[in-house]
């Protein structure tokens, strides 16, 4: 007979069993999570013994050590670099040694964590594919040796980004982890110099990793005030949501000042420069987290990336206006000690840079972002400052102000990332706006320091958090990474989305020349910049800025590039030579920008002498132009057959078209030679060339047309005392010059008007008379038709030699 269960015979026992059952399975799902968990993780740091390995990224693997290592994880780390194993062995020796503990560490148990991670930290040579291959089955023996399951591989890439593809070759090949076991990379900046370098670099690396195992790291995304900006805007919806926009926001500054200079790092900053070190990715990243629209749920990673590139989207783009640039004035010669340039060399990078953006949606239309960040500055610090519109008028004075109340104060909230007066990471938000909610677990409120003050106020004004416990951003990220948190990196969409709207800006302004400035508190009011619409100019415009040229001589000649305004507009001034270079190589510049964007470029082109050197220049110098896609057109011509030495054309034809590979269907000369006659009005010469530019001109507006300035004021053939041309609706007129050939055809006012930049190019000593006497009068077309010539909605920038300029 077989017995009945033991729970049907005592049924007064029955709960018993069923709360054994339940806690033996419980056990038993405890037991398999543990050993589910206890996975072996191998952290590989390629560039080990570099700068940025011994500065930060071994303490960050230390950090995660400290954190993970008692949850049912074990961990290897495996510094690897080209240099011998002596070397690098006596390197990470040193580094390991120097690793620091918490704060509530105690001295004996930091001691022993330090040995701990000592020991499972080596370093090895890798280079050969044969040395990845020997590193994995390294690997493999150690687990199967300690009886462990693989959980996964990091490698973090500390190396130059032109080593990128090789490496990632023969991980791919020879150390990815065997199956069930995960592979994940991190990549340090840059990723690319421009839109198509970083294109390129991420399609080699998407032939060995998949997105979802790449991991780009931007450290700025790891400080913890950043890391914040969203879950603050999330957490305070309620308070922000009547806010945040153009109703209220008067502007937006996100700024990161340095005290160092670019010295020890020449060799990297002649090649990506303030703008691509800092804008195009740290503060571009901090623009789109605090531009977009906030996601539902914050903690999507990818939510968060679509709401970043619809920002992007957004973006109007960016013109050579957009930007004012500076440049350390010890900088060249650094780069010339550093670099063994020769004694003439003068470098064009800048080591300063503001750029004013804005974004055409319904929330920030009109508001300008302001992004800034140099060198040599004043102090070091770096913040997010949202200021706010204020309309109230208070009657009382300000000392009766009380400043959680009064409307009177200043407005704002500062994402404040370090650094600077306060010392420390901090979210300010003033009293007058809002009791902002921050995660107490982690965020506190900072201890009042009478005498300190923030942004014009004392600190007490503001509602002011700090984090409870200060994290480096390498640390925080390596700590993501090993959690596979995507949200803090840069995705290839965001990466190519930023290069998309920085790379016009950084290519028409390749050849700008950045203002000196002495570095530090010397600098004073030197690089303040003001906006107005979508331009930014220096507020204090020095009368002239020299930039030595080739030669030891403080000789007149030795100065090339003379910058300052006239009428209002940008004046650059040198001698001839050196003129005529640096317009070839703005015409270059406009061309490729234009044809990147467009497709094509459409020139005109004034004639007369001067323009002469300027197309030997552009046929002899400029390979790079690109001629197939260029259209050219005259600004105006004189009523003589084509083939006559007088004809603007035949000077067009004779120093530029036969030397360059222009398709012939995209050169459009004038046409005043209709039917065996010279500009017959019946021919209606005029009309058809204004189809023919409507037709083919987008808008009827140039990308660039190029003029003169006679020594009577006019310009192309629009003459003083003449109406013709200066008014009203025609594109194309025929015209009366005081000297032969009296007949002449000319683009009108309106049209040269609509162009996208115009440049005037004024040289010799016979200018000089009339170049100040333009400069003195207001506009007025019908006296001095040069006076008229003022882009819509485009740039005007004045050409003139010194004979011209200061006779």
């Amino acid at each position: 007979m077989v017995a009945e269960p033991s729970f049907k015979r005592y049924p007064r026992h029955a709960g018993v069993w069923k709360m054994l059952t339940a806690s033996v399975c419980v056990a038993l799902l405890a037991c398999l999570h543990a050993q589910e968990l206890r996975g072996h993780i191998s952290v590989i740091l390629l560039g080990a013994t570099g700068d940025l390995a011994r500065k930060y990224l071994w303490q960050g693997l230390f950090q995660l050590y400290l954190d993970e290592a008692g949850k049912g994880h074990s961990f290897r780390f495996h510094g690897a670099a080209l240099t011998t194993t002596e070397q690098g062995q006596e390197v990470i020796a040193k580094v390991l040694e120097s690793l620091s503990c918490p704060r509530d560490t105690a001295p004996a148990r930091c001691a022993e964590l330090k040995d701990q991670f000592q020991q499972l930290s080596e370093y090895r040579r890798l280079k050969t594919a044969e040395d990845y291959l020997a590193l994995s089955k390294d690997i493999e023996a150690w687990v199967q040796r300690e009886g462990l399951r693989e959980a996964g591989r990091v490698f973090y890439f500390s190396v130059p980004p032109f080593a990128y593809a090789d490496i990632a070759r023969n991980i791919n090949s020879s150390c990815r982890p065997g199956p069930g076991a995960w592979l994940r990379v991190a990549l340090e900046k840059p990723f690319g110099h421009d839109h198509r370098s970083a294109q390129q670099l991420a399609t080699e690396l998407g032939s060995f990793f998949q997105e979802d195992e790449m991991y780009r790291v931007d450290h700025y995304l790891g400080k913890q005030v950043v890391a914040q900006i969203l879950p603050f805007r999330d957490q305070n919806r309620e308070a922000l949501d009547g806010l945040w926009s153009r109703h209220h926001v008067d502007r937006v500054e996100i700024i990161m000042k340095e005290t160092v200079d670019a010295g020890g790092r020449t060799s990297f900053y002649e090649e990506y420069g303030v703008i691509r070190d800092v804008l195009q990715n740290h503060l571009t990243e901090i623009l789109t987290l605090v531009a977009m629209e906030l996601p539902r749920n914050v903690s999507s990673s990818e939510a968060v990336l679509q709401h970043k590139l619809q920002a992007f989207r957004a973006l109007r783009g960016l013109q050579k206006g957009s930007a004012v640039l500076g440049q350390y004035q010890a900088y060249s010669e650094q780069v010339r000690r550093e670099l063994q340039k020769p004694d003439g060399f003068h470098s064009l990078t800048p080591t300063f840079a503001g750029v004013l953006v804005h974004i055409d949606n319904l929330r920030w239309e009109g508001v300008p972002f302001i992004l800034m960040s140099g060198k040599a500055l004043d102090e070091r610090v770096s913040y997010v400052r949202i200021l706010f519109k204020n309309q109230a008028c208070c009657v009382q004075s300000e000392k009766h102000w009380v400043p959680d109340q009064s409307r009177c104060l200043p407005q704002q909230i500062v994402f404040y990332i370090g650094h600077g007066e306060l010392g420390s990471p901090a979210v300010l938000v003033s009293r007058n706006l809002f009791r902002p909610s921050l995660p107490s677990a982690s965020w506190q409120e900072v201890a009042g320091r009478p005498g300190l003050h923030l942004f014009g106020r004392p600190l007490s004004d503001y509602y002011a958090y700090s984090p409870v416990r200060e994290q480096d951003a390498y640390s925080i990220l390596i700590s993501h990474i090993f959690h596979h948190r995507k949200d803090s990196f840069i995705t290839t969409e965001n990466l190519l989305a930023s290069w998309v709207f920085w790379t016009p800006l950084l290519d028409s302004l390749a050849h700008e020349v950045p203002r000196l400035y002495p570095g530090g508190a010397e600098n004073g009011r030197l690089l303040d910049f003001e906006f107005s619409g979508n331009s930014l100019a220096f507020s204090q415009q020095p009368l002239e800025q020299l930039v030595p040229g080739p030669g030891s001589g403080p000789t007149p000649s030795d100065f090339q590039v003379l910058r300052a305004k006239y009428r209002e507009s940008p004046l650059i001034s040198a001698w001839p030579e050196e003129l005529i270079a640096k317009l070839a190589d703005d015409i270059e510049a406009t061309a490729v920008q234009a044809v990147r964007r467009f497709g094509k470029f459409h020139l005109a082109l004034s004639g007369g002498s001067s323009p002469i050197a300027l197309f030997q220049q552009l046929a002899t110098g400029h390979y790079g132009f690109p001629w197939a896609h260029t259209h050219l057109w005259l600004a105006d011509e004189r009523c003589v057959p084509l083939w006559d030495p007088e004809s603007n054309f035949q000077g067009l034809q004779a120093h530029l078209l036969q030397h360059v590979r222009v398709p012939y269907y995209n050169i459009h000369p004038m046409p005043v030679h209709l039917r065996q006659r010279l500009c017959a009005e019946e021919d209606r010469g005029a009309q058809v060339y204004a189809e023919e530019i409507s037709a083919l001109v987008a808008n009827s507006s140039f990308d660039l047309v190029l003029l003169g300035m006679g020594t009577d004021g006019h310009t192309a053939s629009l003459f003083p005392q003449s109406p013709t041309g200066l008014d009203g609706e025609q594109l194309v007129v025929l015209t009366k010059s005081p000297f032969r050939p009296y007949q002449r055809m000319s683009l009108s006012l309106p049209l040269i008007n609509r162009a996208r930049k115009v440049a005037v190019l004024v040289m010799g000593r016979m200018k000089r008379e009339i170049a100040v006497l333009v400069s003195r009068v207001g506009h007025e077309p019908r006296k001095w038709p040069i006076s008229g010539v003022l882009p819509d909605s485009g740039q005007l920038v004045w050409y003139m030699d010194y004979e011209a300029f200061l006779g």
